[in-house]
């Protein structure tokens, strides 16, 4: 059986670890693993007599018919639900297509969310150029109240994901709580590349590259990008993750080895204990200027490999905030019913060992920022202090 291997995404509020793109990708690794173990039912038969008891009772004697599909989606999140993981978790049928999808190209309405678990909304952390959601008018900051007359407070990202994907052309009404009262939009699905690399020239001859995510087509994107500025003959580099909660393992090692030539970019470790080193693939972009990497709290799984591999070797300055702090990777391998399990597998460590699971990676420079998400004119001291940094070892 294929599956398929994942460092997740993840938010800037801690307890549900999503990303979407409405509609959607829920930004995994991808890999091949050995097949999954098949368990004799006799071994657990005793076990699983109470479950077949329960099922029993409630197809015979509940006071209303229940599909049985409906009980088993039920039954296999509650098992996962029992692992007491947030990177775990049952993706129904109807999602797991999308859940699996790397292109870097959707369907759907365009923004980034998280889940905030104060409140038990679903927000808007980011909304794509150019996408549906943007020629709508949703904002960063808007909360998910309503999706096409449905309820949506305090579902998971997962359901939501059901309800706003489409297809091109449909369209979806959403109702935002934003500052307290109520905005609805209908708003036209469209397919759209996320645009996930962006470049330009900041203080004096100083590039700064912004990195959304990790998918298929990142690196190619990264590539593009330092050629287009000739990098070696600006005066240094700032590669900013910030806001950037990960996506494909394959991803992340194409474009640790843009800046790493040779070496260990991260270590993967088992549940019997057993390592599985994963080294730079090749594809040195001989990048010979100073690099700043920028990251904040949101900076999650992928990103963080890439900065503690960077931090590990000195090949960069980490400037910003402490990371996330997502240390596992997570399989997404095929159910029979046509859904899928994402399940922990590993747990990673940086090149020199270090798990930063549920610490993060401490930046070589801290500079705190909480910009108010709806004032696009707040000036960015991070993005100020690398151009300071950077111009600072010319003195």
């Amino acid at each position: 059986m294929n599956k398929l291997r994942l460092i997740m995404e993840n938010p800037r509020v801690s307890g549900s670890i999503c990303l979407t793109i409405l509609a959607f990708c829920i930004g995994f690794a991808a890999g091949n693993l050995s097949d999954m173990p098949t368990i004799a039912l006799t071994d657990t038969d005793a076990a699983f007599e109470p479950f077949w008891d329960a099922y029993s009772l409630i197809e015979s004697r509940y006071v209303d018919q229940v599909e049985v599909e409906s009980l088993v989606d039920g039954a296999i999140e509650g098992m996962v639900a029992s692992l007491g993981d947030d990177h775990s978790g049952y993706i129904r049928p109807e999602l797991y297509q999308r859940s699996t999808d790397f292109s870097g190209e959707f369907t759907g309405i365009g923004v980034f969310t998280r889940s905030n678990q104060e409140t038990g909304a679903i927000e808007v952390t980011t909304v794509i150029p150019d996408s549906p959601a943007e020629a709508a008018g949703v904002m960063p900051g808007d909360e998910f109240y309503e999706v096409d007359g449905q309820r949506v407070i305090g579902i998971s990202q997962a359901e939501l994901t059901a309800l706003v994907p489409g297809p091109r052309g449909t369209s979806v009404t959403i109702t935002f709580r934003r500052d307290g009262e109520l905005v609805t939009f209908e708003i036209v699905r469209d397919t759209f590349p996320l645009p996930n690399v962006s470049f330009e020239m900041v203080g004096d001859n100083i590039v700064y590259i912004s990195m959304l995510d990790f998918n298929d087509l990142s690196r190619v994107q990264l590539d593009e990008a330092l050629r287009a500025v000739d990098i070696n003959r600006a005066s240094g580099l700032i590669f900013d993750i910030r806001d950037n909660p990960g996506g494909t393992l394959s991803s992340a090692i194409e474009i640790g080895s843009a800046f790493i030539e040779d070496g260990v970019l991260l270590r993967q470790v088992a549940r019997d204990q057993s390592e599985e080193v994963t080294r730079a693939s090749g594809g040195y972009a001989d990048i010979d200027v100073p690099i700043v990497v920028l990251v904040d709290e949101t900076s999650a799984s992928a990103s963080e490999v890439i900065a503690g591999a960077m931090q590990d070797y000195g090949v960069a300055t980490i400037l910003g905030e402490t990371t996330f702090g997502k240390g596992t990777v997570q399989n997404i391998p095929a159910l029979s019913n046509g859904g899928g399990l994402r399940i922990t597998v590993r747990r990673w460590l940086t090149p020199n060992g270090h798990w930063i699971h549920e610490q993060g990676i401490r930046p070589d420079i801290i500079v705190e920022w909480n910009p108010d998400a709806n004032d696009e004119a707040a000036d960015d001291i991070q993005l100020s202090a690398a151009i300071e940094y950077l111009e600072s070892l010319r003195d």
